[in-house]
């Protein structure tokens, strides 16, 4: 269901507005512009509130957050989709509390907290499978929003949407819990007297004890640690280098100073670039073999590969396209390989509000990232400068997340007391 919710709430994302806003631009008279103040605001509340989100899945669970996200989301889809050609104002309001609660609660905290709570021994490669649905989920609402469109309208795709998501909510309330325990069951769908066995053996030190318990961190007790702080500021440098990166691929790529490649050509490599993030669920399986940190540490480095190779090899169509399949599988990865490394760290306890915390950081960078990208080309005239300042914010990160060790336990941490791990019935060590 969380899944669900992700590919239903990317119908408002910004890769798929970027799509269909021609659509309605020629359909209403109104500029590009009018319709990026919707999609800009939407995304920066999103971030204010993603700290609230956290806190709130963390203390009610999943489960009536995502509910009334699908109701809040396909109430405000059915609103646009009455909108009148003048009535810009019936545009905005709606789409910018449809994106604002869409990214928190249907696409980033709310289902990451879900897959924590719910998966331990399969949480990685369940993270990265949660991290796929908005990008697949976001190139379906493409497809489907823009065939109606062509055959209807936009206002009636995003009606039909709208019915879909409001249908979803049923299920969604009767199917997610806010934690395994709530159905007797323990992470991974263990049974309790299986665990409990499953300790004893451990405590004997005999095989076949499974996994240690795991120790939960308050979001508190995480803020006070190194680890937390170069978590977050890998997030900032590598969403300021990849936004910033992203936004001016596709006009270097067709500049006299860059490979000179025509229109359809560039945007063709900027679209494999994005589907390429699919590989997510090829990091996540790496990622229970050599850890998320290690994994974070490859990605970075590949993606500092790939952009040396932009600047100094990619000449040609071919080269263009080998650059995509580098940079898609490299970079794309980075986000969803954080949030692993933050439930390896601190636990499902606090995992939500611990994410939480970083989404105003994150979306202030994925802002920056643009803005950054284009003022620095405008102040140099040189794309290899700009490139090379982006690339050597990737490599910032690489350095943060090298020092981003696993944290020692806070003092409330004991080996005997139950009631030290702030998670539900689950005391341990990290």
């Amino acid at each position: 269901m969380g899944c669900l919710s992700s590919a239903g709430g990317s119908s408002v994302s910004q890769v798929v507005m970027g799509t269909i806003q021609v659509y309605i631009s020629q359909d209403t008279g109104w500029t590009i512009e009018r319709i990026a103040i919707a999609v800009t605001a939407g995304t920066w509340i999103s971030g204010l509130l993603a700290p609230l989100a956290g806190f709130m899945a963390d203390r009610y669970g999943p489960r009536l957050l995502t509910t009334v996200g699908l109701v809040v989301v396909g109430c405000c889809l059915l609103v646009i989709s009455a909108t009148n050609n003048n009535s810009l104002l019936q545009f905005i309001i709606p789409y910018v509390i449809a994106r604002s609660i869409s990214n928190p609660f249907l696409i980033g905290v709310v289902p990451r907290v879900a897959t924590v709570n719910f998966f331990r021994r399969w949480r990685n490669i369940t993270i990265a499978i949660s991290g796929m649905a908005r990008p697949v989920g976001g190139a379906i609402n493409i497809q489907i929003i823009s065939l109606i469109a062509l055959n209807q309208s936009w206002r009636a795709a995003y009606g039909y949407v709208g019915v879909f998501l409001l249908l979803l909510a049923v299920p969604a309330f009767l199917a997610m819990r806010r934690t395994p325990e709530e159905i007797g069951m323990l992470p991974d769908g263990a049974r309790p007297s299986r665990a409990t066995a499953d300790a004893r053996r451990a405590a004997d030190g005999r095989p076949g004890g499974g996994l240690e318990p795991e120790f939960s961190w308050t979001a508190r007790e995480a803020m006070r640690t190194r680890a937390y702080w170069c978590l977050a500021g890998t997030a900032v440098f590598a969403i300021i280098a990849s936004a910033g990166s992203g936004y001016i691929l596709v006009p270097y790529l067709v500049s006299s100073s860059g490979p000179g490649l025509a229109n359809p050509q560039a945007v063709g490599v900027g679209s494999l670039g994005a589907v390429l993030a699919l590989t997510t669920l090829v990091w996540g399986y790496m990622a229970d073999k050599l850890g998320p940190r290690r994994c974070m540490l490859i990605t970075i480095t590949g993606a500092v590969a790939s952009g040396i190779f932009l600047i100094t090899g990619v000449n040609s169509v071919l080269t263009a396209y080998i650059f995509a399949v580098l940079w898609g599988f490299f970079s794309n990865t980075v986000g969803t390989l954080e949030h692993m490394l933050l439930a390896q760290y601190f636990g499902r306890g606090s995992f939500g509000a611990i994410m939480g915390s970083l989404g105003p950081l994150q979306t202030t960078a994925l802002g920056v990232g643009p803005l950054f990208g284009s003022y620095l080309l405008t102040y140099t005239h040189s794309y290899p400068v700009v490139f090379t300042v982006l690339l050597a914010m990737y490599a910032a990160a690489g350095m943060l997340i090298f020092l981003a060790k696993a944290p020692r336990l806070p003092p409330r941490a004991t080996a005997t007391d139950p009631e030290a791990s702030g998670a539900t019935g689950t005391p341990a060590t990290v």
